[in-house]
């Protein structure tokens, strides 16, 4: 791949997608020590960077070749990006998604005029259906990262950023197979090698991570962790090796702290961010690479976050902030006891949201109860403050949050 390939995918891309702002957050910058600027994909076509190469793909075939159908497997942004592609350029579209898909995401794939075809329990298994259909029905297969095509357009956001921030010192990037991350890495370095280029991953798929410091591909056994659009068990050859050449450093970061990462985005920027796209935010607020004062870009790779699921996500951030706490207090199994544990927490400024009863443990004397409470408070020095006054007060308490 040269820089002309990503020069030409921007000109490919010029009537298709958005160019998406590159703005800098005061209140982010505030709170990270770094000047943070977000370039937000989450505003993007479809929803996040993929509809990019999945379009400079398409693209390109078409002027080489007559080409009348695309397939490809996917559960998430890949799907929807190249469904979009293929309207636009009047194709047909398949994808093949894995059975346990949501209903949301199917339905907005299908929004975008592709047929839908469930396989399998897995992403591995809705892949093996989607050659099939390739070779069967001559349908042309869209890689959605290990592919020098969809790279070239994904690189096309970091030549808006370079255009949009001239000066920017870092840039940093989710990674999940790593078709974003390569793209980025390769046009910056090849144009600003003075700019740190950074990727992200979740702790419970590290694959990237794992191949960086191994200096070779390395793939997972399994992925766990809540950013679904980045849980990749095998990154792609092409992309690692492009990210090894190109990428400064790898950094992963944890469940907890993408869901922070979220709900400040909601609560403090206004911006709706799925997972994947909220861990290079959350890179920079826990300082997992040192860019104190520097003026950085953090991509918000995309916005399809599941509103059926959101409401954890929240919940999830709340009390990882400590805005929210979990306790347990033994208390005698008499009238009034609750009111009496009520008055406390109310004097102390804290409001319960939950209360559940446990009066069957094997620890507790005949007279005891065990009450399980949630609270909401205002930061982690206030959750403190109500558990040392329940127990200046007597009652025996376990954080259930910690």
């Amino acid at each position: 791949m040269q820089i002309k390939d990503i020069e030409q995918a921007a000109q490919r891309l010029s009537d298709i997608i958005h160019n998406t702002p590159t703005m800098l957050s005061r209140t982010f910058s505030e709170l990270s020590g770094a000047n943070v600027y977000f370039k937000y994909e989450n505003q993007q076509r479809t929803g996040s960077f993929k509809v990019r190469g999945a379009s400079n793909k398409v693209a390109k075939l078409l002027e080489t070749q007559k080409l009348t159908e695309v397939v490809a497997a996917s559960a998430g942004n890949h799907a929807q990006g190249l469904a979009y592609a293929a309207s636009r350029l009047g194709l047909e579209c398949t994808i093949v998604m894995p059975r346990s898909t949501p209903i949301a995401k199917i339905a907005a794939t299908e929004g975008y005029g592709a047929k839908v075809v469930l396989s399998g329990s897995n992403y591995d298994a809705a892949y093996n259906k989607a050659l099939e259909i390739q070779e069967t029905g001559g349908a042309v297969f869209i890689h959605p990262f290990d592919d020098l095509d969809v790279i070239a357009g994904q690189a096309t956001v970091a030549m808006e950023i370079l255009q949009d921030l001239p000066d920017a010192e870092a840039i940093v990037v989710p990674a999940g197979g790593g078709g974003l991350l390569a793209g980025v890495a390769y046009y910056v370095k090849s144009l600003r090698p003075d700019i740190k280029v950074i990727g992200v991953q979740a702790s419970g798929a590290p694959a990237i991570k794992k191949s960086f410091d191994a200096k070779k591909l390395v793939s997972t056994d399994d992925v766990y962790t809540i950013a679904d659009g980045i849980a990749v068990k095998s990154p792609g050859k092409l992309t690692v090796e492009m990210i090894n050449k190109y990428v400064d450093e790898m950094v992963t970061v944890e469940d907890d702290e993408i869901s922070s990462a979220i709900l400040l985005l909601l609560e403090r920027g206004k911006q709706v961010v799925e997972p994947a796209g909220a861990v290079s935010l959350a890179a920079v607020l826990n300082r997992k690479v040192d860019l104190q004062d520097k003026k950085v870009v953090c991509v918000l790779s995309g916005g399809n976050i599941d509103v059926s699921f959101i409401h954890k996500i929240v919940e999830k951030g709340l009390v990882t902030r400590g805005r929210q706490m979990r306790f347990r207090a033994i208390m005698l199994d008499v009238p009034g006891s609750l009111e009496q544990l009520s008055s406390i927490i109310a004097k102390n400024g804290a409001n319960v949201i939950m209360v559940q009863y446990d009066k069957i443990s094997a620890d507790l004397n005949l007279n005891e109860t065990i009450i399980h409470v949630g609270c909401e408070v205002n930061g982690h020095a206030h959750g403190d403050k109500l558990i040392a006054a329940l127990e200046q007060e007597g009652y025996r308490v376990t954080r259930e949050d910690a």
